[in-house]
Formats: C-alpha cells, sequence, structure tokens
C-alpha cells in the first residue's frame, strides 16, 4: 500500500516552536501498514519514534518522532499513484 507522510516541524533542537513557512514537507512510501510506513520513515530519515503511533480507520494515522533538527509530528494517510523513481 502507498501512504503519505506529512512532516510538520514542531521544535528545534533546544525545544522552542517552529514557525518557518518551509516547516512542513511531504514523503511518499510503500509500506503494510500504518505502522510499517512509520518504521519504514524513521530507518529512512534516522528518527526516532516518540510513544505510540496513532492509527485511526481507513489506513490513517498520527506519529511524534525526534530527528538530528528537532521533534516532528507525522499525519500518515493512504495515497495513489506511483512513486517517482
Amino acid at each position: 500500500m502507498r501512504f503519505t507522510i506529512e512532516e510538520r516541524h514542531l521544535t528545534d533542537t533546544g525545544g522552542r516552536p517552529v514557525s518557518r513557512t518551509d516547516a512542513v514537507s511531504f514523503v511518499v512510501l510503500d509500506a503494510d501498514s500504518v505502522d510499517d510506513a512509520v518504521r519504514n520513515y524513521a530507518v529512512q530519515d534516522s528518527a526516532e519514534i516518540i510513544g505510540e503511533v496513532l492509527k485511526f480507520p481507513g489506513f490513517q494515522g498520527v506519529a511524534t518522532v525526534r530527528k538530528a533538527g528537532g521533534v516532528f509530528t507525522l499525519q500518515i494517510t493512504p495515497a495513489s499513484g506511483r512513486v517517482a523513481e
């Protein structure tokens, strides 16, 4: 299954809120489930999953991760189309 992950930069490395206009980015990847999508994302981006992945009906979810640049929230939703290679 293909998922779109919206990555929103919440806080910087000092714990201060991020308010830049470019604080949102998108990633498309293939996975068997929402949990797998978050795990795959974490491996690709060297991120640490914080807490539990919240799952919602329709293969949707929300997760929080920590990366070198700070803390990010992820919104996971089903996607369509092909991943560009």
